[in-house]
């Protein structure tokens, strides 16, 4: 052998052994006589002695105790099983083409179950009940957070299941695009607003989806509707200049005269105005809840409320 050539256990060795002198591994990866001899075989012919070389060499180590490890931590049982798991490829002269074939020992497959996390941006759903024609220019959250008011172009405000995108009733008393849509505080009315020629601002039962009442006070296309933090008053923007700030009434009645109207609120409250005027004439406080029809007497000395309490309340209108 060439004096350069190393031994296939100096070679081996000298994977672990990185900056070792060749002779301090001779002396310190002490191999038995019958191991040696296996390794001089492999030197030898390594391709007529190669599988059965290592074949005994699997033997000598598994009959063999555990071995002492050489100064840096390796093995002899490493270094022997690397020996042995070479497979010669090809030869040429004094020199060799090898092939490793030992293999790093894996940790078992474990299956995890982890909890599936939603990414920013995943949609969720896409909810499709409006005409697909027309722009969805306005939406709006329930205050408790279970629902979605929709308002579009093409004259509906529809409300559907934030959970799901389930569509819940559909609103259609506009008679042009709707524009804006806001919800009351309290979560029982929705408050939606259309353009030109429409105008108005229509208040709805959240609940059902009938309709409250429609304000008509704006010249122009309404353009934003805001609800009071006590859901009492609405304020309205409009393209004719003006924001309008007005009681979110329920229920309105002229006196028999003609002279005064009676309003019933949501504030619990009946209120009696001058028609002439709109001057404030009184409040009647008799309510616990919202007050949802009004009426006169015939001869315009009483007023009868109803209300959200389940009462009916008559009293003295003069």
């Amino acid at each position: 052998m060439n004096e350069n050539t190393h031994s296939f256990a100096d070679l081996i060795i000298g994977q672990g052994e990185q900056g070792m002198r060749s002779e301090e591994v001779s002396n310190t990866h002490g191999l038995t006589q019958a191991q040696r001899q296996v390794v001089e075989k492999l030197e030898a012919d390594p391709i007529e002695h190669g599988t059965d070389s290592a074949d005994t060499m699997e033997h000598l180590l598994a009959s063999q105790e555990t071995l002492q490890p050489t100064r840096r931590g390796i093995s002899r049982r490493t270094v022997m099983l690397r020996l042995a798991k070479l497979t010669v490829v090809g030869a040429a002269g004094s020199s060799l083409v090898l092939l490793a074939c030992s293999q790093q020992p894996t940790a078992p497959s474990r299956s995890v179950s982890t909890p599936t996390l939603l990414s920013v941006r995943t949609t969720l759903y896409i909810y499709r009940g409006h005409d697909p024609r027309f722009m969805v220019s306005a939406v709006a959250w329930s205050p408790d957070g279970k629902r979605i008011a929709s308002g579009s172009w093409d004259e509906t405000v529809q409300v559907w299941d934030a959970a799901d995108g389930g569509h819940v009733y559909t609103y259609r008393r506009h008679i042009y695009s709707v524009y804006t849509v806001a919800w009351s505080p309290d979560g029982k009315r929705i408050a939606s607003g259309a353009l030109s020629p429409d105008n108005t601002v229509q208040v709805w039962d959240a609940v059902n989806g009938g309709n409250v009442y429609t304000y008509r006070g704006h010249a122009h296309d309404v353009y934003a509707v805001a609800w009071s933090p006590d859901s009492k008053h609405i304020a309205s923007a409009s393209f004719d200049g003006t924001v309008q700030v007005w009681d979110t009434v329920y229920a309105v009645t002229w006196s028999p005269d003609g002279k005064r109207i009676a309003s019933g609120s949501f504030d619990r409250t009946v209120q009696v105005w001058d028609a002439a005027n709109g001057g404030h004439v009184y409040t009647y406080n008799g309510h616990s809840d919202f007050v949802s029809t009004v009426a006169w007497s015939p001869d315009g000395k009483r007023i009868a409320s109803g209300g959200n309490d389940g009462t009916v309340q008559v009293w003295m209108a003069a």
